[in-house]
């Protein structure tokens, strides 16, 4: 992308994008504390850029002059910096462009005899690097650790989720053209499209972070962004230890499923952390082992040497060439591989992720949407019935609980924590119904200063499946179950 498109600016009519800019008349600028910035024209001509506009002086408590003077000096810095720029520049060395925009930014400041603080000139800075290497004014909100999700909706309305909870931040853009730039900047490098006729798209930010970007004329606000944030560095599971998530005993028994290869499904609603525990698990994966990772937008972090990630394909504008979910699991089989991860199952996939696990592939994982166990066994039931293969119910329930050995259940609690409220057990099939039994639940016991106190407690019950613990010589204690050496005899 050139960077005249990427920042949305073409050059003047009759005039090369080589040529070199007309020297401005010297304009004196400063950016006071108090009155937000005063530009004093000099005596006998102003700027060929125009002069900031002089604000009118308000009450302390309104601070609307000072952001409009900052935007009309960010605009007019930027302008005249885009103008000495070589348009041709290759945008993908990062480090030369830096360099490069930090030196002629600097002129630009002298070349103007703009005089800023130390303070409003690092603002000034990264706000326009941010528009010419970043992604504009959410740039700051990508780099905040403390925002786990950003949602764009339309130009003047950014919110940002901060410890579970909502919040609407100062961030604003110019205008829905300017929200479009940096959607097609994040969605250009993945050969993703959006456009009227493609108005929905889902992309990757390079760290994994998830991208919903929807534009009019589906949204009525304007464009919409939602960006999902992964952390920096992957969390483990000591991090949801900390955090409450799991308790020590539960993360001790799920190291110990993974490690006995059973079939696990981590089931939730929106936004209740089942990536993030799909991560962990696969954290305790063999080093020794293949394994093949299938998501719509590679968001998993795996940190094993030997790993494959696919990724689906939406078809192109000719609606042709789609690789769906379902194309890449039926593939995997195919790439021998030691274990096979779904980042989510939406539909048909799920009849051919059930077939795999039911046929060697044993110690596979997915995620699937459902608010309890029970729920989720029902996703996968309607989920088979959405691959167009005619099966009677009773067949579709006897290769889900003979394929499923474990279901996480994670939820998002009103107090906004992310917490795993059951680990439940599939133990098979009577009649017609499938048999599930909790070996973990999340048992409140109060709430405190607005946020939800409680602990993992084991239900003394020990699973069927130890029995492939023990051949995979795992031995965990009768604790880990709730149970005392006192009830063994």
């Amino acid at each position: 992308m050139s960077l005249l498109k990427r920042l949305g600016t073409t050059p003047d009519e009759g005039t090369s994008p080589d040529a070199p800019a007309a020297p401005p008349a010297r304009t004196t600028t400063r950016l006071g504390a108090a009155d937000g910035g005063v530009a004093t024209p000099p005596r006998g001509g102003t700027s060929d850029l125009g002069a900031l506009r002089r604000p009118t002086i308000a009450a302390p408590g309104n601070v609307a002059p000072r952001a409009d003077s900052f935007n009309e000096l960010k605009s007019r810095v930027q302008n005249r910096l885009i103008s000495e720029l070589d348009p041709r520049m290759d945008l993908a060395n990062h480090e030369e462009v830096r360099r490069t925009v930090e030196e002629t930014f600097q002129s630009v400041l002298e070349a103007e005899n703009i005089v800023l603080t130390r303070v409003e000139r690092l603002r000034l800075y990264e706000a326009i690097s941010a528009e010419i290497l970043g992604y504009g004014p959410i740039e700051p909100l990508l780099k905040d650790d403390s925002v786990s999700e950003i949602m764009v909706n339309g130009p003047r309305q950014v919110y940002v989720e901060r410890s579970g909870k909502l919040v609407l931040s100062d961030a604003t853009f110019q205008d829905d053209d300017h929200v479009m730039r940096v959607i097609d900047r994040i969605v250009s490098p993945l050969g993703r499209r959006i456009d009227e006729s493609s108005p929905m798209v889902d992309a990757r930010l390079p760290d994994g972070s998830r991208i919903n970007a929807v534009i009019p004329p589906i949204s009525l606000v304007g464009p919409t962004l939602t960006i999902r944030k992964f952390a920096r560095d992957p969390l483990t599971s000591e991090d949801l230890i900390r955090f409450g998530t799991v308790s020590r005993e539960m993360v001790t028994f799920l190291k110990a499923c993974v490690e006995a290869r059973l079939n696990v499904v981590v089931s939730g609603g929106t936004g209740s952390g089942k990536t993030t525990t799909l991560n962990v698990l696969s954290s305790f994966i063999p080093d020794d082992e293949r394994i093949i990772t299938i998501e719509n937008a590679a968001e998993l972090q795996l940190r094993q040497d030997h790993v494959v990630t696919l990724e689906s394909r939406p078809a192109n504008i000719e609606g042709r060439g789609e690789i769906t979910i379902r194309d890449l699991v039926v593939n995997s089989l195919r790439m021998r591989p030691d274990r096979i991860v779904v980042g989510e199952c939406r539909s048909g996939e799920a009849l051919d992720m059930l077939q795999a696990m039911n046929t060697g592939h044993d110690g596979s994982m997915t995620t699937a949407h459902a608010n309890t166990p029970r729920d989720a066994l029902a996703r996968l039931e309607t989920m088979c019935l959405m691959s167009g293969v005619e099966l009677p119910m009773r067949a579709i329930r006897e290769q889900i609980s003979a394929a499923v050995d474990l279901i996480i259940q994670q939820a998002r609690l009103k107090d906004g924590s992310r917490r795993v409220i059951a680990v439940t057990e599939v133990q098979g099939m009577e009649g017609d119904v499938i048999v599930l039994q909790d070996v973990f639940v999340f048992e409140q016991t109060g709430v405190e200063n607005g946020k939800i106190v409680g602990r993992m407690k084991p239900t003394g019950i020990r699973p069927k499946f130890v029995e492939k613990f023990e051949a995979a010589n795992i031995f965990l204690p009768p604790a880990t179950f709730g149970a005392s050496y006192d009830r063994l005899f």
